[in-house]
């Protein structure tokens, strides 16, 4: 019998965190829970779940300063926010962070699951390529998670440079966020989820690779078509 994956949910309104708890406990997983901020950040430090539903706006300590601190920690730990529908600023703090993912609320308890069901299954595949990439000025160790640009060393997650990976593998053409949202995310092909998390991940990763992120000579966008990247010395195609 396979082990049961375990997820961890944070979230303070008592009938949000039993309806989640019901739900995933339903499709197989073994969950913990907490309703504050201290608690939560306790439990998701102990480094022994799957995967992480936090909410953001939370009692004692926010969302944004558990994820900030687990990053700290766990460059790879899969972690998707909850946030108030249409709080875009929250949704884009909470990406730059290092969250995985994001769901709005009120959700769709069908998209909710395959979105977890999508972050674990790309979370728990070997990150496959070259163990280092030349991008820029800066050299990415793609195995422990972390640029060097001269001295700095540039902190990666693991969806970042499954991101980078992914491009450089398929450098010579342009690549959709579509394409991106099925193979380094893992959502089924059409699925209908609309989500700015690809588009948020790219800023933050051109802020990263890029001398100047408003001048991208790394990390391009083919207009109407999607992302490439240019691996190589001086940032052209090798």
């Amino acid at each position: 019998m396979s082990k049961r994956q375990r997820l961890l949910i944070i979230e303070d309104e008592e009938p949000i965190r039993v309806g989640l708890t019901d739900l995933f406990v339903f499709h197989g997983f073994a969950v913990e829970s907490a309703a504050d901020g201290p608690t939560g950040l306790t439990l998701a430090l102990s480094g022994t779940f799957d995967l992480i539903l936090l909410d953001l706006m939370l009692p004692g300590l926010d969302g944004f300063a558990i994820c900030d601190r687990v990053r700290a920690v766990d460059r790879a730990q899969p972690i998707i926010i909850l946030t108030a529908r249409g709080a875009d600023e929250d949704i884009i703090r909470g990406l730059k962070l290092g969250a995985d993912d994001y769901v709005a609320k009120p959700f769709s308890i069908t998209e909710l699951v395959l979105r977890v069901q999508a972050v674990l299954r790309r979370s728990q595949g070997a990150l496959a390529g070259a163990p280092s990439l030349r991008l820029g000025d800066l050299t990415l160790d793609t195995a422990n998670l972390v640029g060097c640009r001269g001295a700095v060393q540039i902190p990666f997650t693991r969806r970042e440079v499954a991101i980078i990976q992914y491009l450089a593998a398929h450098g010579e053409r342009p690549v959709s966020r579509d394409e991106l949202l099925t193979k380094v995310w893992g959502y089924s092909r059409g699925c209908g989820i609309e989500t700015r998390t690809v588009d948020i991940h790219i800023a933050k990763l051109r802020r990263k690779l890029e001398t100047d992120p408003a001048d991208p000579r790394v990390l391009l966008t083919v207009r109407g078509v999607g992302y490439r990247l240019l691996v190589g010395s001086d940032g052209e195609a090798s």
